[in-house]
Formats: structure tokens, C-alpha cells, sequence
């Protein structure tokens, strides 16, 4: 069986052997750290490790390692990362963990006072910089670049700059990478952007020069509540803009792809949720349901919703808006007990993800703890399909080896 016929069967809710992701889209990957580590263990050529998402310093995970892993899905993405930086012409470059890497051409960086790693929007160093990477750090914060503002001259599209209908080149850029990604025989998930109604990873504009509208993270939470007319206008816009890309997109991918990634907005807390089910109904759902049913009407593609934390309360709205996929299923998260999600919403919703805790299990526990998790959640999630193994988000920076290979060998029977 292929890897793609791996992904069919639990997208579309058959049981069959668990298709295995790492690495396919910006919430489901590792970093350069640990991709290094890996390709050490597995014996692989020791190169520079690609960064190819530098907010998180996620890296890519070549055929090599795919293969030594079992890695069952690969991902499509645009031309440039968050930072608007083409990923293209690669360079050397050392972090401040001692390893060297590959970054873009154009990943032009500077040093504030304290020696912290400042990178700038499309490697432009005569603009301020949009994010900080701290010398004890192993990732990018975004840096608040919020501009005053008038409370009765606020205008949509100011918060519609980064959302624009795709030239030739990206969506020529889409076909190429996906028919590549079709080709290798892997399930595939496309990343094609400008879907993400208000995730707070992209409200700051980290690509942009000049930022204007709502960019401070603490003021859009509470635009979400104080300013719900301007929400709305920014959310018509963008959907608008995004169903001319779909329309677009589909007659260059077709089936080449088996997912969409639609939207990483978070909705939960360790505890709680960001607002409550009205509010996501009212505010939110709307655009989302636009956004499926277009797809749903139109392609073979099945939708992927991320939202970390306790987002239990959340699910028959996601699925009433029309989601097929939840990631990253945050099983130690209040209420996200995998027995009770997979018995009340796993009809409808595929798991992808939740299939170890990466906040404590992975990285602190002992190899037979990480085992004992993984075979619990195959047996649960995977029990009549619609599950996706993958960790409970980003595999991060200094993840013991040897706990990542205790996950895979524990996954080996349900393959």
C-alpha cells in the first residue's frame, strides 16, 4: 500500500495501517536540531539542514530521512516564509546553538545591544526589524510593531495588505511543487495561504514593512470583542480575495494534493479557550464554512483546522463549519481526553496529531513512557480510521533521540 492510499483511507475514515506525518506543514514539523540529531542516529549523510519555516526553525526532512523514518505525507508551501523572504539561493549560516544551517539568500540579519539575532521583512535591513531571535533561544519571537491609530479613522484594508490575488508565478509555483509532491508517491497536504482568519501567528505581518491596522497581538484579542464590525470587514475581504485563489489553485493542483491547510488560529488555552462558542459561531465561522464548502463543492480536498489548547467545546463547531481534520489534538490539554474526543466527534473529524504530548512526555519521559502513549492513542484514534500520527505539535529543539525513536518503533505495529 502507498503512502497516499495510507492518507485516503483515514481521511476518509477506513481502517488501515496509519499514515505517519513529520514535517508536511509549520504545525506538524521538527526542527533543524532535531533533524540533525536524526539524520546522526540514522546514519545519513551529514549536511546543513534546510530551514524552510526560520519562525519556529522548522527544517526540511529530505527523501533520506522520510524514508528512514516512514514518513507517509509530504507538504506543498509557497514561495516565501513568514518573514517574506524567498526560499531560494541557500547560505550557510551558524545559530547560537553551534549548528550550521541553511538559510535563503536573502535572510539578511542584524545584532541589537544585546547580541540578539534580529531578522527583517524580505531581508531588508533598512526597515526595522519584524522578529527576535534571543542568543539562549532556538526560535523566533515576532517583535510588536503596532503603529498609533485613530479609534474613528480605522480602515479594513489596512489589515488586508498581506492578502492579495495570486500572480502566475505563485500559482505556477503551486503547480510545480505539487505535481513534484504527487510524484514521490506520498499523500500530500498544501499549505496554499491567505485562509487564517485572525491567527495570531500572522496578525503581526511579520513579512511586511510597514505594517498598518490591528498588529499588536493584545490589541487584535480585544479588536475580537471591541471592534467585531472591523473583524468582520477584514474577514469578508480576505475570503473574498481567497476564493479568487482558490477558483485559481484548483485548476492548476486538481488531485494532485489530498489536503488543504486552512487555518492555524488557536481557540484554546492549557485550561480554557480564547472566547467562547458564540463568539467562534458569530465571529469566525462564517468565513470558515465560505471557505469549506467552496472546496468541498468544488475539489477532492479534504480541510485542516489547527488549534492548540483545551478546544473540546469547540468541536461540533468546527465540524458544523465545516473542518474534516483537527490538529494538533492537545491530549494533555484540559478535557481533551482521546476515549471521549474520539467517541463523540470521531465520525466526523480526523485526528491529525496527539499521538505524544510534546510539552512533557516526549521530551522529559523515559522511551517506554513515549511507547506506552503512542500505542494508547493508535488504539484509540486509530480504531475505524480517520487518524493521522503525528506528536501534539512541532517536534522541538533537544528532543532525546532515542525518546523519537521510541515513538517510532511503538508506531511500527499499526503501519
Amino acid at each position: 500500500m502507498t503512502s497516499k492510499e495510507k492518507l485516503q483511507l483515514a481521511l476518509n475514515h477506513k481502517e488501515g495501517p496509519l499514515p505517519l506525518d513529520l514535517g508536511a506543514t509549520a504545525v506538524t514539523g521538527m526542527h533543524v536540531n532535531t533533524i540533525r540529531n536524526l539524520r546522526h542516529h540514522f546514519g545519513l549523510e551529514d549536511h546543513p539542514v534546510k530551514v524552510w519555516e526560520p519562525y519556529q526553525m522548522l527544517g526540511e526532512v529530505e527523501e533520506d530521512l522520510m524514508e528512514a523514518m516512514g514518513i507517509d505525507v509530504i507538504g506543498v508551501v509557497g514561495k516565501k516564509n513568514m518573514f517574506g523572504i524567498e526560499n531560494e539561493g541557500w547560505r550557510s549560516m551558524q545559530t547560537f546553538w553551534g549548528q550550521e544551517v541553511l538559510v535563503p539568500a536573502m535572510f539578511n540579519t542584524s545584532e541589537d545591544e544585546k547580541g540578539n539575532l534580529l531578522i527583517h521583512p524580505e531581508g531588508d535591513r533598512n526597515v526595522p526589524p519584524t522578529a527576535k531571535m534571543p542568543r539562549d533561544s532556538y526560535f523566533f519571537d515576532a517583535l510588536n510593531r503596532q503603529q498609533p491609530f485613530d479609534e474613528a479613522d480605522l480602515k479594513v484594508e489596512d489589515n488586508l495588505e498581506e492578502f492579495n490575488v495570486m500572480n502566475e508565478d505563485d500559482l505556477n509555483h503551486f503547480e510545480a511543487e505539487s505535481q513534484k509532491a504527487a510524484a514521490t508517491g506520498k499523500g500530500v497536504i498544501a499549505t496554499f495561504g491567505g485562509t487564517a482568519f485572525g491567527d495570531i501567528a500572522l496578525v503581526p505581518a511579520m513579512q511586511l514593512k510597514d505594517p498598518r491596522g490591528i498588529r499588536d497581538v493584545s490589541e487584535w484579542y480585544m479588536s475580537t470583542i471591541m471592534r467585531q464590525d472591523y473583524v468582520h470587514g477584514i474577514f469578508e475581504g480576505q475570503s473574498e480575495i481567497a476564493l479568487q485563489n482558490l477558483e485559481m489553485l484548483k485548476e492548476k493542483v486538481g488531485d494532485q494534493v489530498q489536503a488543504t491547510f486552512i487555518c492555524g488560529t488557536d481557540f484554546g488555552t492549557q485550561d480554557s479557550q480564547f472566547c467562547d462558542v458564540d463568539t467562534f459561531n458569530s465571529l469566525y465561522a462564517p468565513y470558515y464554512k465560505k471557505i469549506n464548502d467552496w472546496i468541498h463543492t468544488h475539489t477532492s480536498w479534504k480541510t485542516f483546522k489547527h488549534s492548540c489548547g483545551a478546544v473540546k467545546p469547540f468541536m461540533k463547531a468546527f465540524i458544523e463549519a465545516g473542518f474534516d481534520i483537527i490538529n494538533p489534538v492537545q491530549i494533555n490539554a484540559k478535557d481533551m481526553d482521546p476515549e471521549v474526543l474520539k467517541k463523540e466527534f470521531g465520525r466526523d473529524l480526523v485526528f491529525w496529531g496527539g499521538g505524544v504530548d510534546t510539552q512533557v512526555v516526549l521530551p522529559f519521559g523515559k522511551p517506554e513512557e513515549v511507547a506506552d502513549q503512542v500505542k494508547h492513542a493508535c488504539d484509540v484514534f486509530g480504531k475505524d480510521g480517520g487518524f493521522v500520527f503525528n506528536t501534539v505539535h512541532n517536534i522541538q529543539a533537544n528532543v532525546p533521540v532515542e525518546n523519537i525513536v521510541a515513538m517510532l518503533d511503538a508506531l511500527r505495529p499499526y503501519r
